[in-house]
């Protein structure tokens, strides 16, 4: 990957599921699963707001000694590059980007990918897991790092999300496109 152009991007939350990561973010293309060793996903809130987004705790990852992420590559433009910082609250200073080697068969890859700052730990919406798992099912992660993402409790939020709105609503255009090729 020595094009310019293009960057790697490692995602192990929201962003897994391709319909999210491309509302804003367009050019991305899964580029590979990786694990990301001696860390593991924890779930908060910049310095304890509660999202009002996702109405929970969203995912970070922390440095620990013998664990793992898995989570998927993305190559992207890096026309989208401000606007993945601008999901992630770079500038507000809700997360800070860093680079990290993940790997893969055979390979080791620097990827960019966010850590929350301040994080206050709270456990995440519902909603929000749904979108993770439904990430990790989308990009085949490992049948048993699928059924811990399963496992993480919730805060059992049940009210409307404007976000699961959008994201069902990219999904059936989704599966209409895929339904209705065009006749080009």
């Amino acid at each position: 990957m020595e094009n310019s152009h293009i960057f790697l991007y490692f995602a192990y939350g929201s962003n897994l599921l391709k319909e999210r990561l491309q509302l804003k973010n367009p050019s991305a293309a899964v580029h590979c699963v990786a694990w990301l060793k001696d860390y593991k996903l924890g779930f908060g809130n910049y310095k304890g707001v509660t999202s009002k987004r996702w109405h929970g705790g969203v995912a970070t990852i922390e440095h620990s000694p013998g664990d793992e992420v898995w989570g998927v590559v993305w190559s992207m433009n890096m026309s989208d590059l401000e606007s993945l910082d601008r999901q992630e609250n770079v500038t507000l200073g809700g997360y800070r980007p860093v680079e990290v080697s993940v790997k893969t068969k055979g390979q080791e890859l620097k990827c960019r990918t966010y850590i929350m700052n301040n994080c206050v730990y709270a456990p995440p919406s519902p909603q929000y897991l749904q979108v993770i798992v439904m990430g990790a099912e989308q990009n085949d992660l490992p049948k048993d790092y699928q059924e811990k993402l399963r496992a993480i409790k919730t805060n059992m939020y049940e009210g409307p999300s404007s976000m699961m709105d959008e994201l069902e609503k990219a999904r059936q255009r989704a599966t209409e496109c895929s339904n209705h090729p065009s006749d080009a």
